[in-house]
């Protein structure tokens, strides 16, 4: 399943991305510490709409190893219902300078009998960037690969960081954007398209104008593109994701908006 995706593909928010220079660093302007996000998963069961989980999503000032550091924290379960078809627990994680330089980032997914381990080091020097990947496979196997890079690359989690403060007056519908994210042992271009905008009602009852768009990923092998989320964010300085219809191999899944803290 592709649910650990569901709510940071929307980091892709981030179509003015410049790639040529590892200047990684980017003035935060929408995310506040403090900031809980939470949401209801569902799936069409059937013809049959189900909750299949929850999510939440918290961003808390901290420190990586002495350096003041933004810590951006995911958590996603399936509900007792779906546990006994397929049990999710995925946890991920991420640390970034306060000026959004992507430091840390670790995901421990469980998925049906599968669980898996994916880690990525920053580091930078003379203007260009290091990042060591690492992935403990389900049979214990670990494969470690390292970049040295002039273009920035992100994980989901720090690439959402610094997307929640971009702004994109001048977006135009049907514009599509290529971004470099780090994906287990290697580096994929992912693909986002604008939609044009749209109103959208959160899981609070509330009702959002929100920016819509597509998340994109090529089949190599067989030369096609296959959209694997259309997602929706609030159409102001902070970007939050409100609602994603993610396209799985079994169906169709949903996420809504639930409540929020520490957000203006």
């Amino acid at each position: 399943m592709r649910i650990k995706k569901i709510l940071l593909v929307v980091a892709l928010l981030l179509a003015g991305l410049q790639t040529t220079t590892a200047q990684c660093k980017y003035r935060n302007t929408a995310v506040k510490p403090g900031e809980f996000l939470s949401y209801n998963l569902y799936f069409n069961w059937q013809f049959v709409w189900v909750k299949a989980g929850t999510a939440s999503m918290s961003v808390v000032k901290s420190n990586y190893k002495g350096q003041p550091a933004l810590r951006m924290a995911l958590i996603t379960r399936t509900s007792e219902t779906l546990d006994k078809m397929f049990v999710m627990r995925d946890t991920l994680l991420c640390y970034n300078t306060l000026d959004l330089e992507p430091l840390y980032y670790r995901k421990g997914a469980r998925e049906g009998k599968r669980y898996t381990v994916d880690e990525a080091f920053y580091s930078y020097h003379n203007n260009k960037q290091h990042i060591k990947l690492h992935r403990q496979k389900n049979s214990g196997e670990h494969v470690w690969k390292e970049f040295n890079r002039t273009a920035c690359a992100y994980d989901m989690m720090s690439i959402f960081l610094r997307a929640r403060s971009f702004k994109p007056e001048h977006w135009k519908k049907g514009n599509r954007i290529n971004i470099p994210i780090t994906d287990g042992a290697k580096i994929i271009n992912a693909t986002l398209e604008y939609k044009g905008k749209t109103t959208v009602k959160g899981d609070n009852g509330v009702k959002y104008r929100c920016l819509q768009l597509s998340y994109i990923e090529k089949d190599e092998n067989k030369n096609k593109e296959k959209e694997i989320v259309r997602f929706y964010v609030t159409d102001d300085a902070h970007h939050i994701p409100v609602r994603l219809d993610m396209f799985l191999k079994l169906g169709v899944a949903k996420a809504f908006l639930s409540g929020t803290k520490g957000v203006k």
